[in-house]
């Protein structure tokens, strides 16, 4: 029987003069797709991305979907980068790194893969409107 499989694409986005920020999720399971989105505590986007990578994490986990195959796709190189060398030199992403990398442990076969913008544009949609959710409340 072959394992199930989920592809998830994640995003976010930031306000900068505001520093407030908001991500977005597209997961793909069983020919069925889950939109979510949220706000987030990072004022940067590089760290809002790696806080959306760590919540998409959580979520999975708290899914009980840890034995899937599962494929991230992010358009954050440094969030790939990062992970791949378990090193990031601010220390605003290493604290998320750290956590990324212990949560990782949970999952039997995960990959997260850099993808251009051009073919993340679910997650960057989701993530703009929460943003713009998130400024107005």
């Amino acid at each position: 029987m072959e394992k199930p499989m989920i592809k998830i694409y994640i995003d976010a986005a930031t306000n900068q003069k505001k520093e407030i920020s908001a991500g977005g999720m597209v997961l793909l399971k069983d020919q069925e797709q889950i939109q979510r989105h949220q706000p987030l505590t990072s004022k940067t986007n590089n760290e809002a991305e790696f806080e959306m990578l760590y919540l998409s994490l959580n979520y999975l986990i708290t899914m009980n979907w840890t034995t899937e195959t599962i494929f991230i796709y992010t358009d954050s190189r440094i969030v790939v980068e990062s992970i791949e060398k378990q090193y990031a030199k601010d220390k605003r992403f290493s604290v998320y790194l750290e956590k990324i990398l212990d949560l990782l442990t949970n999952f039997q076969l995960i990959f997260i893969e850099w993808l251009d913008e051009s073919g993340n544009k679910g997650a960057d949609r989701i993530a703009k409107q929460a943003l713009q959710k998130t400024l107005r409340n």
